[in-house]
């Protein structure tokens, strides 16, 4: 008589792949993954390997102080810490931490945001290629107060030629807004997605045409994908692959490509302030203020939650120290 053989089971997987099926659950972000599964391994290394659920709020504790005293990490980066083993005990482990009363905090330093004239602006714009796609989100950055991926991670279906505007999906704090789209830059948009339509077209012809959508998405609409509305409309001009799906097909632009661009042209237009693509956006909510907008129109375009955020911008109305007449320079 034959036993059939017990069916074996199958391992359980390792921590960190919890982690990563965890966040893809949740739909976290690319970078969310990368960034948490980074603490979550330093975390575990501090330790000496230990498993953390061997490990409780006192490991973290020590932990996120180390980061603060030792390794002095400014507040934000400790409070990324922070979220990674928060996620790691409640979602992955099961386990509510106490409050962490007993950490040492980094200091969160006040610094005003570096803010261009327009001037300054001028000599930067002047120092990009007259054409291409990389210059136009350099520019759309600064007359829209769009963050970088949020403009990088525009589709064809979120702009609004005809009413100058742009809808800008799933911004920090997953929140759609609404911002101005510049009258300066339409045709050049126009341009822009004439050209991405021609290269849709010719990767429809390939069947190589859809683009990534978030799971949800693309379980309740599954051929969107490839369809126009759904394109990106600054693609890369090959195709790349996904490092989660392992899917070859168009993606966004790199960031790291406006990031290039940008300090090149800073440098060649010889500013001494220092210029990142994200002064773009702290220069296009000065320059609305300086120009009389109220301060929650600008909030609003900027999807800031709280006004209190918006008023760092107000510093550069309070020119010469709060307004103040030097005395150097009185009758």
């Amino acid at each position: 008589m034959n036993v059939p053989a017990k069916a074996s089971t199958p391992p359980k997987p390792r921590l960190l792949d919890q982690v990563r099926e965890r966040i893809r659950t949740l739909h976290y972000s690319l970078r969310t993954e990368s960034t948490y599964v980074n603490w979550i391994k330093r975390f575990i290394i501090h330790h000496g390997k230990r498993h953390p659920k061997e490990m409780g709020l006192p490991e973290v504790e020590t932990f996120l102080t180390s980061l603060a005293v030792e390794r002095n990490v400014s507040a934000s980066t400790q409070n990324q810490a922070l979220a990674a083993l928060l996620f790691l005990y409640k979602e992955v482990l099961g386990v509510e931490l106490p409050w962490l009363k007993d950490v040492t905090r980094a200091k969160r330093p006040k610094r005003l945001p570096s803010v261009l004239t327009k001037q300054e602006l001028q000599s930067l714009f002047a120092q990009l290629p007259p054409n291409g796609d990389v210059p136009l989100v350099i520019r759309l950055l600064y007359g829209t107060g769009m963050r970088v991926l949020e403009g990088l991670r525009l589709r064809v279906k979120d702009i609004d030629l005809a009413r100058c505007e742009i809808i800008i999906r799933e911004g920090k704090g997953n929140k759609d807004r609404i911002t101005v789209l510049p009258q300066s830059l339409i045709e050049p948009l126009r341009a822009q997605l004439v050209w991405r339509r021609t290269v849709h077209d010719h990767d429809l012809a390939d069947g190589r045409a859809d683009v990534w959508l978030p799971e949800a998405l693309e379980m309740k609409y599954p051929k969107a994908a490839s369809e126009w509305p759904w394109q990106f409309v600054f693609a890369t001009k090959n195709y790349v692959t996904d490092p989660r799906s392992g899917a070859v097909r168009r993606h966004h632009l790199d960031e790291r490509l406006i990031q290039r661009q940008v300090k090149q042209a800073a440098t060649a237009a010889r500013l001494s302030k220092r210029v990142t693509p994200h002064t773009l956006r702290h220069c296009f909510a000065t320059h609305l203020l300086e120009s009389g907008y109220d301060i929650r129109t600008v909030q609003d375009l900027l999807g800031h939650k709280d006004v209190a955020t918006t008023m760092i911008y107000t510093h550069v109305l309070n020119r010469g120290g709060r307004g103040v007449v030097s005395p150097l320079d009185m009758p």
